[in-house]
């Protein structure tokens, strides 16, 4: 008589042990949370490429710095990065500018005003990237955990049965690869999320640190 086993995705999951059902529902939730920061990030930084390609159209064309600064000044929380840098880095200018006659002092100052606006606008961009590469590199491992106790618990199971074969292990062992499956669908989609994020956000801050160089001697030549 052969015995039939329901070796279907949802069977598998419903009949692990509780161990590997937990493993597994963490992994769900590491993979929900990965995919919501993975779509968020993604909105994040096209909108940040976007706002930070129509300043530059709108600095290098010509206009008059105080009317960017005021139109910058306006719409603060509507800006892109660059045109934050841009805005804190004139208003120091200005300030400075009417206060002291030493033009390094007054250029440094606008420096350090542009590099703590940069840090700032680095830091937003790269916020949460680390839990994607966190759910990259761990997610496999919890996985492979909830796989050994399966396959632990499925040859515990044969100490039971008078004569071991491959049916009555193959749907323990079944259960157990499932959390490893579930790992790699969580950490596959991170890592990949990762690395393409990584390097879009090195390309941003290479255009705001180019900016500030260029700026800054906009600013020197304002000076003499």
């Amino acid at each position: 008589m052969t015995v039939s086993h329901d070796l279907s995705i949802i069977s598998l999951i419903s009949q692990a042990s509780v161990l590997v059902q937990i493993v597994m529902a963490l992994l769900a939730g590491l993979s929900l949370v990965s995919w919501y920061w993975i779509f968020r990030k993604s909105f994040q930084i096209r909108s940040a490429r976007s706002k930070t390609n129509g300043f530059e159209r709108d600095f290098w064309s010509g206009g008059d710095l105080n009317s960017l600064f005021q139109s910058a000044a306006a719409a603060r929380h509507e800006t892109g990065g660059m045109e934050r840098i841009f805005e804190s880095g004139y208003r120091e200018f200005t300030k400075l500018r009417s206060k002291s006659h030493d033009n390094a002092s007054i250029i440094d100052g606008a420096r350090r005003a542009m590099r703590a606006t940069y840090q700032r606008e680095v830091d937003d961009l790269e916020a949460h990237l680390a839990f994607l590469a966190s759910v990259g590199s761990v997610s496999p491992y919890i996985g492979l955990f909830g796989t050994v106790w399966g396959i632990m618990n499925a040859f515990r199971g044969l100490s039971n049965v008078s004569s071991a074969t491959l049916a009555n292990v193959a749907p323990g062992i079944a259960e157990a690869l499932v959390a490893t499956a579930i790992g790699l669908f969580a950490a596959i989609p991170a890592v990949v999320a990762y690395n393409r994020f990584a390097h879009d956000i090195d390309r941003i801050s290479i255009r705001f640190e180019s900016f500030m160089e260029e700026f800054s001697n906009i600013l020197q030549r304002q000076l003499r």
